[in-house]
């Protein structure tokens, strides 16, 4: 029988060399991080989500990697890895790890081989082209960052592809090499305890580019990879970084033989728009609207993760429409498509909007994913460059360096906020813990509720009419159970109606286990706060 634990899963994404530092170098490690699990066992999440740690030179946040086979030797050794794989398990939670498999950085052995020797078996790894191609400008990921996606190498005399930075050449997964160098980098950390892959870019991943002719992409190679998990490990999961358009979706899911988890990017972004226009129909739109994940399939649903919040499926006006609302000031913005601030701010700090945001993310269908600090209100630092940030370093207690390291600060390698109402002295896990009604506590009732309501994760769900415009209604069934939901996204109370909520069901509020009886239709009137959410068991 398939394991489909993803289905009901909460997952806690964190940065080791941002978490916590466990030898006081001024740096996070598995030292650290293995400390600090029964903070993440106390949330209640049963899955991390472990960003880039391989060997790099820090370019891009360790996703230039040197050494797929290895941990970077400030974070730790694969023997410390190892102890945490272990620590993790014991307490229930499963790892997935971050893998950057459509480039490399370009001090990879495997790139300095390859523009070292035309001869090299490595040299089909990348992808070249003798002349530089007219259209080496087109396909920019990182507007205003980044001028081509070709760059001349002089030791090679050729120019090589990169659709990111220049310092990080894009593999070439059209070289049957390269894809069972892929299998055996999947082997090696299946053996060391992984339950799955984050994709990074899987678009990408799967593109073949040639320079004499338009780019291919070789969907199937999704298949490959599933059926490599399924063979050494059942429960093994592939989670794919793919913000495309809805008719491409099936290329990703397949009918349910490829990817098992896909980030939700187009409901992401329609979400903070309902949440800007304070009214429901953009997010109610937009989940009527997109194709429904297979069988095995699932979304991972998120509100923000290391990289810039992503609007660029939205128009031009609704984008200004959600700048205006949480990035008003040009150093939020980034890219000329995005916002690069956390949750906490962008909502203004206020906590009625930061529970609804959260409320939403675990009410909708799929795999809700929490990014570290957010559980406390953790806030950004907006004098960082690019996506940086919102990769601030994890505050414990209110002490020096928030508890995150006993290195003097100006000798952290990661920026720690120090002051203002997101300091550690304002913001700090140790004083959410013991607070019974801190935002950190509030979050692991509702992740618990989450766990315990298996109808959102496994069932099938509609969204029921509300007469109020503000309202989004959303009902999961499963196994006969069922689970009512309602939103307020407007800061103005209301009172609303549902259509066709069956007669004679009785409504246990979740959160207040407060008992409704049941009412002929035209009474059946539910009140919800500005900024309210309602969670109901109809039995």
């Amino acid at each position: 029988m398939l394991d489909l634990w993803y289905k009901n899963a909460v997952i806690y994404s964190l940065n080791v060399s941002t978490y916590k530092d466990g030898n006081g170098d001024g740096i996070g490690d598995f030292k650290g991080l293995t400390e600090q699990l029964d903070h993440i066992a106390q949330l209640g999440a049963n899955c991390l989500w472990l960003l880039p740690f391989y060997p790099s030179p820090g370019l891009d946040h360790g996703y230039d990697v040197t050494d797929y086979y290895n941990v970077a030797p400030s974070l730790g050794t694969l023997g410390d890895f190892v102890e945490f794989s272990h620590q993790a398990r014991l307490r229930g939670l499963r790892l997935i790890v971050d893998l950057p498999i459509n480039h490399t950085s370009d001090r990879h052995p495997w790139f300095q081989q390859a523009r070292a020797n035309p001869s090299s078996p490595y040299r089909e790894y990348y992808v070249w082209s003798a002349a530089e191609p007219e259209n080496s400008t087109e396909g920019v990921v990182f507007p205003g960052y980044q001028l081509s996606v070709w760059t001349y190498d002089l030791c090679a005399r050729a120019w090589y592809y990169h659709r990111f930075y220049q310092h990080q050449p894009d593999l070439n997964i059209g070289c049957p090499a390269v894809r069972e160098e892929i299998f055996k980098i999947f082997g090696f950390w299946l053996e060391l305890g992984v339950s799955g892959f984050r994709i990074d870019a899987a678009p990408f991943v799967v593109e073949e580019v040639r320079p004499d002719r338009p780019p291919t992409r070789r969907y199937e190679f999704f298949a490959e990879l599933r059926n490599f998990l399924s063979w050494r490990k059942g429960d093994a999961v592939l989670l794919a970084e793919a913000n495309v358009a809805p008719g491409e979706l099936k290329h990703y899911f397949g009918d349910g033989s490829r990817i098992h988890l896909l980030f939700a990017f187009l409901i992401n972004q329609h979400l903070f728009l309902a949440l800007a226009r304070e009214t429901s129909e953009p997010l109610r739109r937009c989940l009527t609207s997109l194709p429904r994940p297979p069988q095995f399939g699932q979304w991972a649903q998120f509100l923000r993760n290391h990289d810039e919040l992503d609007l660029g499926r939205l128009t031009a006006e609704e984008r200004e429409e959600i700048y205006a609302q949480f990035a008003p000031s040009r150093k939020m913005q980034l890219y000329g498509r995005g916002i690069r601030r956390r949750l906490a701010p962008m909502l203004g700090n206020d906590r009625r909007r930061i529970e609804l945001a959260f409320s939403l993310l675990f009410s909708l269908p799929g795999t809700p994913i929490v990014y570290y600090g957010d559980e406390l209100g953790m806030g950004d630092d907006l004098a960082l460059p690019e996506r940086w940030p919102v990769r601030t370093c994890m505050q414990w207690t209110e002490e020096e360096n928030g508890g995150f390291s006993s290195r003097a600060p100006e000798q952290l390698l990661h920026h720690l906020i120090q002051e203002g109402a997101y300091s550690p002295a304002q913001v700090n896990a140790i004083a959410q813990q013991r607070d019974p009604d801190s935002l950190f506590n509030w979050l692991r009732r509702l992740v618990e509720m989450r766990q315990s309501c298996a109808e959102i994760g496994w069932g099938e769900w509609t969204l029921p009419e509300a007469d109020c415009h503000s309202v989004l209604v959303q009902q999961s069934v499963w196994e006969s159970r069922s689970v009512l939901i309602l939103h307020n996204l407007s800061h103005v109370e209301c009172t609303t109606q549902i259509k066709d909520l069956s007669k004679g069901k009785k409504l246990t509020d979740l959160f207040g286990n407060r008992i409704y009886p049941s009412k002929p239709d035209a009474e059946s009137a539910i009140e919800l706060d500005g900024y309210g959410y309602r969670w109901f068991r109809m039995e």
